[in-house]
């Protein structure tokens, strides 16, 4: 059993063997809370059900290092980025 959910503008693919679901970070959501997966775009059909989500809580994910550098002109710069997810728990 599987399903397709648009989550804060993004298309997730939900089986039943997924327990959690890394999504972009979301704000208004405390961790236990309730999250309502309504926009199902595409479902087996099998049964009908939809997924439930709850709020795990909010991670960070890996640092990405942007390095820029033009050659010849003593110019360097280093700067970084970290993105912020919240994890929901999947059950059916």
């Amino acid at each position: 059993m599987f399903a397709i959910v648009e989550i804060s503008g993004e298309q997730f693919k939900i089986d039943d063997s997924m327990t959690t679901l890394r999504v972009p970070y979301m704000a208004g959501a405390a961790e236990g809370q309730e999250v309502s997966l309504d926009n199902v775009l595409f479902s087996d059909g099998k049964s009908g059900a939809k997924p439930l989500a709850t709020v795990r809580g909010h991670i960070r994910g890996e640092k990405v290092i942007v390095f820029h550098k033009k050659r010849r002109k003593r110019y360097r710069k280093t700067n970084g980025h970290t993105q912020r997810y919240t994890e929901l728990a999947i059950s059916w």
